[in-house]
């Protein structure tokens, strides 16, 4: 096998079980009970010692993972607050160290790996793996997953929007020891760091996540000495068969069936205008679950591709939303299983594709549309479209030091979460992609950076409407101060595919960023590029995208429009554009509003009237009244269904059309 291509693992085969299943189970209830939560304790220790000795900001907001694997690299137990996009990944670089080294494992040894087509998410997070010796036997490995803010490549924060192949994305780190028998390894160690912009932080983060892997194999070796290796060794298998056995339980009690559903990037830069589909169809017979990702899109010339881990990450990651009390680990896997298809797709774009932007990319558009299936399946749990995780990069020279050293400002924003089957979705909170990321401390940005935050407030208007509203996102601005040599990146899309409603409801906004909001040197950036130069005095800002609505917004409850209207989610104007409900401010001051319940009997009547055939309107015209200022932004999206250049207001006429089928399909469909 090539180093430079390696071959992905092969999935699963459906019904594939561990073989400790076909035999009875060695240990008491009690005793498994213990050490399964004993097993968690222990990864969790490991997250609280990597959390307290981090040197890199972005770790410390907790973009990190930590798990225990078996001596075979199934993974037997994940953090209780790890990110979600981490999921599934782990065991694929620990069997990948084991594939790499084979006998060459020993006590004391500690390996690095970030590698993405050896099932590693992209190259920033980076792992570190000790193996467990009892004896002469490997029992188990533990493993860290952490983001470090800067890993190389060609623009700082190591996410360049232009690659299409992965060598100018950063340092690619297949299995290596950074400690050999206990040994520190210095020449590996500078051979990593020195390939980043921040060596010293690097350095520390590295050191950070080694040791915290002994206290995993600290409280692993304790629980052997208590209840002996073969109990410890039995427990592992059994606590994964356990999980396997609640899936299948729980999916044996569902319909069989096929579902399918498709979500799309906003665009490849190689093929024009036009969105990128991502089809995810799921297959339940008995008590299997089965993906198929075929119908997928090729690679996209840009960095925002799938490796296959991250693939399977947002398979796994997906579809335990919709079971969220049972723990996670290899069992679960085993019931859960997924085709992604040959090399080559944006799903599994294969070396040497670039992918560093996967978590923007395909990645949440897997994770949505597998919220779509299940919402099917299990309506009283239903999830409209949660917004789009993002990226903003500012990097260059602090002129703040003496020496100027390198900074970056790395930025991600909390949203909004889709309308639920019974109440709103949750407002201003992490991204699906990682609902354990902390939103950064401002103060600890701009001691950092020379970046002062001139703003972080909720947007409203940014819930999808619905019977139940889309949660809220927020805006964040800044302005460079002290720098030089500085460049800012944004990792993100939705700015087309904007973020969608379920069973009804309607979208949310457009991401994007603008330079220089409300100044002769205004611009909007869009959702995605790389090293555009900034000055000291430059400012920017951005907002992130509410959830989608789910259920018809007409449906919506009169006083829970007025109560939105009061805590600023709604204005007034879309009170009565989206839900109907006119309005009236009698002393905003005090929150005293007025409804005119007969004007809003007679606006939903003429919007119900009316509404599919605003879809029909011809686009072309609506972009040009767009662009004159007679149409809104949010009018052209939920009214229309029409995407433009938002900086330009030129119609994106293929787009167009997909956007206005998927509002017929989730939308208009569903209307009364």
């Amino acid at each position: 096998m090539s180093i430079d291509t390696p071959a992905p693992p092969q999935a699963p085969t459906a019904g594939a079980t561990n073989p400790a299943l076909a035999h009875q189970r060695s240990l008491d209830p009690v005793t498994f009970e213990v050490l399964k939560n004993a097993f968690t304790t222990a990864v969790d220790l490991m997250s609280e010692q990597i959390l307290r000795t981090c040197y890199s900001f972005v770790i410390y907001s907790r973009d990190f993972s930590s798990a225990l694997c078996d001596g075979q690299g199934n993974t037997v137990m994940q953090g209780s607050q790890d990110i979600a996009v981490h999921v599934g990944t782990l065991h694929f670089q620990c069997k990948a160290v084991l594939e790499q080294f084979g006998s060459d494992i020993h006590p004391g040894d500690v390996f690095a790996i970030n590698d993405p087509y050896r099932g590693g998410t992209h190259f920033n997070d980076v792992s570190f793996i000790r193996p467990i010796f009892v004896g002469e036997e490997i029992i188990a490995f533990a493993q860290n997953k952490g983001h470090w803010a800067d890993i190389g490549g060609r623009v700082p924060g190591s996410f360049d929007v232009t690659a299409t192949e992965h060598f100018g994305e950063g340092l690619r780190i297949p299995a290596i020891k950074v400690f050999d028998r206990g040994v520190f390894r210095y020449d590996v160690a500078a051979l990593l760091v020195e390939n980043t912009r921040s060596p010293d932080i690097g350095l520390g983060d590295l050191h950070a996540q080694s040791e915290a892997t002994s206290i995993c194999e600290r409280e692993i070796l304790r629980l052997v000495e208590r209840y002996g290796k073969d109990t410890i060794v039995a427990a592992m298998a059994e606590v994964q068969d356990y999980v396997e056995r609640i899936v299948r339980t729980r999916v044996a009690d569902l319909p069989d069936g096929t579902w399918s559903t498709t979500d799309y990037l906003d665009a490849d830069a190689g093929r024009g205008e036009g969105l990128v589909p991502i089809k995810v169809t799921m297959t339940i017979s008995g008590d299997q679950v089965s993906y198929d990702l075929a119908g997928s899109a090729p690679a996209v010339a840009s960095f925002l591709n799938c490796g296959y881990g991250t693939a399977f990450s947002a398979i796994y990651a997906g579809t335990k939303t919709f079971f969220p009390d049972i723990p996670l680990n290899s069992g679960f896997y085993r019931a859960v299983t997924a085709d992604i298809g040959p090399e080559g797709s944006v799903v599994n774009a294969g070396w040497p594709h670039a992918v560093t932007g996967f978590c923007s990319g395909p990645y949440e558009k897997l994770m949505n549309a597998i919220f779509e299936i299940w919402s099917q399946i299990v309506p009283e749990r239903a999830l409209a479209c949660c917004f789009n995780l993002e990226y903003l990069l500012v990097g260059g020279r602090d002129s703040r030091t003496k020496d100027e050293s390198f900074f970056m400002w790395y930025d991600w924003m909390a949203g909004g979460w889709g309308g639920r089957a019974s109440k709103d979705g949750s407002g201003a909170t992490a991204p699906a992609f990682g609902v354990g990321l902390a939103v950064q401390p401002l103060e600890g940005q701009e001691r950092l950076s020379p970046v002062l935050t001139t703003q972080h407030s909720i947007v409203t208007d940014s819930g999808g409407p619905g019977r139940y509203r889309g949660g809220v996102g927020v805006e964040k601005g800044g302005k460079l101060t002290d720098a030089s040599h500085t460049v800012m990146s944004y990792c993100c899309d939705r700015a087309r595919s904007i973020t969608w409603g379920l069973d009804g409801g309607l979208p949310s906004i457009p991401h994007g960023v603008w330079l220089n909001k409300g100044t002769d040197q205004e611009r909007f950036l869009g959702s995605v590029f790389s090293s555009v130069p900034v000055v000291p005095g430059d400012s920017f800002t951005r907002p992130s995208a509410g959830g989608g609505g789910y259920g018809d917004p007409l449906e919506r409850d009169i006083q829970a429009v007025v109560d939105d209207v009061i805590d600023g989610y709604v204005s007034i104007e879309r009170a009565a554009a989206d839900y109907g409900v006119v309005v009236t401010a009698v002393d905003p001051e005090v929150d005293e509003y007025a409804v005119d319940h007969d004007a809003t009997t007679a606006l939903r009547a003429r919007i119900r009237s009316e509404r599919t055939g605003w879809l029909e309107q011809d686009a072309e015209a609506l972009a040009a009244r767009y662009r004159s200022g007679e149409v809104g932004m949010l009018d052209m999206i939920r009214r229309y269904g029409v995407i433009v250049d938002w900086g330009t207001g030129d119609l994106l006429a293929q787009s167009t059309r997909q956007f206005r089928d998927m509002l017929r399909r989730r939308a208009a469909a569903h209307w009364a």
